[in-house]
């Protein structure tokens, strides 16, 4: 009877102990689960950060033979610009008086620079481009050019040979002849005031003598 009862007692000590060392077991499991995962997310951000390095500081390496030499030894090649051709424009003009060409006409802010080197009675010969801003409304016996800085220059045609339309304000022309500097009477001016359909109250404000930028035109080319 007492070797049942001790015999009894040992299966019951084994068994408390293979229960105690199952729990262990599953103890150590759940710890050695969330440390696997920390590792392996350390390992991805230290492959992120390399890839991130390797794009800002890359190294090229260009092989010749059996040595190869590192990019930044190299000579670069020049970059290449591509221009494509312009597209040419064909202007088409009326012309008036004496045939003339349209090339190397000086620009109204060139003009204004030969008119400020003048002096009275001074002459040249000289071809320019400009805007008209005014015409003769009678006949088109004369016309204005604007010229840079809010000047104009008040062109004529050689011997009244030709004229100009009448309706040819704001067009771009290019002119040729000569360039002086004269002074204009009071009596002039309101002539030509009254040509340019200016109102009787614009012709009595006219009292003093004008020095004007004159022009005598004996070719004229005007923009269509």
């Amino acid at each position: 009877m007492k070797k049942i009862i001790v015999l009894g007692c040992s299966l019951l000590a084994l068994a408390s102990c293979k229960n105690k060392s199952e729990e262990v077991k599953i103890d150590e499991t759940k710890v050695e689960t969330p440390v696997d995962t920390i590792v392996q997310k350390d390992t991805v951000a230290i492959l992120e950060t390399a890839v991130q390095e390797t794009k800002e500081t890359p190294v090229a390496e260009k092989p010749i033979g059996d040595k190869t030499i590192p990019a930044k030894m190299l000579t670069p090649k020049p970059a290449i610009i591509k221009v494509q051709n312009a597209k040419k424009m064909e202007v088409s003009y009326s012309s008036f008086g004496d045939k003339i060409l349209a090339d190397k006409a000086l620009t109204q802010e060139e003009m204004l620079n030969k008119y400020n080197n003048l002096k009275a009675g001074d002459t040249i010969a000289v071809k320019f481009k400009s805007k008209i801003t005014a015409v003769c409304k009678k006949k088109g016996c004369w016309m204005k050019m604007d010229l840079a800085h809010k000047k104009e220059s008040f062109v004529r045609f050689k011997d009244y040979g030709f004229f100009v339309p009448v309706d040819a304000d704001n067009s771009e022309a290019i002119i040729s002849g000569r360039a002086y500097v004269e002074e204009i009477s009071v009596a002039e001016q309101k002539h030509y005031a009254k040509d340019g359909g200016k109102s009787q109250e614009e012709i009595d404000k006219i009292t003093t003598p004008k020095v004007t930028y004159a022009f005598e035109a004996n070719g004229v080319l005007i923009q269509q």
